[in-house]
Parts: C-alpha cells; sequence; structure tokens
C-alpha cells in the first residue's frame, strides 16, 4: 500500500495537557508532531484533530494547536475515534481511505483507533517518531498490535517522501527545507 497525497488524511490524536507532558520523550514526540503538520499543510493533505475530554484532560498542546489555525478539535469520550459520529463523518466527507494515525497513547486511543479503521476498510500507517506512551514499552507494544492488526509503520520524513514522490517542484523544496 503505497500512500498518496490525494487519498491521504491525518489524524492528530489527544496530544493534550498533562497528559502529553508524560510521554516518552515527548520532545522528540512534540518537534516531530510540529514537522508533520507543518508538512501535511505543505501538501494540502487534510489532518483531522480530535481531544479526548478536554474539560478533564486539557486542550491541545499550544505549539500544536497554533498550527492549527481555523481548525476546531473533535470532542472525543471513547478511546477509538471511531466510536465518535464527527470524526467518522469528517473521515467520510474527505473521501480518503488512507490514514497517517499520529498521537497519544500509542497503545490506547492511537492503537484502538487504527484497528477500527482498519476493520473499516481504511489504509493505516502509524507515524513512529508522532506517536508515543508514558512508558517506552507500551508505546512499542501499540506500535506492533497495529501493525499485526494490518497496519504499517511510517516516520514524519518516510510519509513525506511517500506523498511527494519526485525530488522537483515548489513543494519539494519546502518540504526539505522543513527538514533540514
Amino acid at each position: 500500500m503505497v500512500f498518496t497525497k490525494d487519498n491521504t488524511v491525518m489524524l492528530l490524536v489527544d496530544v493534550q495537557g498533562q497528559l502529553a507532558q508524560m510521554m516518552y520523550e515527548k520532545d522528540k514526540l512534540f518537534s516531530s508532531l510540529e514537522l508533520m503538520i507543518k508538512g501535511m499543510k505543505i501538501m494540502n493533505v487534510p489532518i483531522i484533530w480530535m481531544e479526548q475530554i478536554p474539560s478533564k484532560l486539557g486542550p491541545t498542546l499550544g505549539q500544536l494547536s497554533s498550527l492549527l489555525e481555523g481548525k476546531e478539535p473533535i470532542e472525543k469520550f471513547s478511546f477509538s475515534c471511531c466510536k465518535e459520529p464527527k470524526i467518522m463523518e469528517a473521515l467520510k466527507t474527505l473521501g480518503r481511505s488512507q490514514v497517517v494515525l499520529t498521537g497519544i497513547e500509542s497503545h490506547i486511543c492511537v492503537y484502538q483507533s487504527g484497528h477500527e479503521l482498519l476493520n473499516q476498510g481504511y489504509e493505516i500507517q502509524v507515524a513512529a517518531d508522532c506517536v508515543s506512551s508514558r512508558t517506552r514499552e507500551n508505546k512499542a507494544i501499540g506500535i506492533d498490535r497495529l501493525v499485526q492488526s494490518g497496519g504499517q509503520v511510517t516516520s514524519v520524513e518516510m510519509i513525506f517522501f511517500e506523498l511527494m514522490r519526485e525530488a522537483k517542484g515548489d513543494e519539494f523544496k519546502q518540504i526539505v527545507k522543513l527538514i533540514k
């Protein structure tokens, strides 16, 4: 499964409040997520942004939400995004079947969302440098379970170059400048 710009959407899952501050290698995670959001915007890949019970967990980190101006997060109460009708409606409205998963926690909300999306016929790539959990082990388990379910693993740079396909044009120049 090769992802294309015209068929891909990025999901940003629950990077909120104090929980986000507890993530394994949080600084790497936050910088990778910033890079991913900026790159997806350059390539005009839509981003669906969600928050798990923001009244309890707090808002999305400011460094990420500031990059998503003009978009609003979709509140959810279930661990899987598939249980929230507004999220599924947003996905269906876009008409895209390839999903890049990012966010927290790998072994809970990211895993459950990816697993259910796979069962609904979506193709999934989990960006290993854009997901985390409170422990290294749970991060790895979440990614492994998604792969066992039929998803694939990617990274920020890998998905950027997979989506671009060619080393030419303004978009390519912007992405290279972004990652260097």
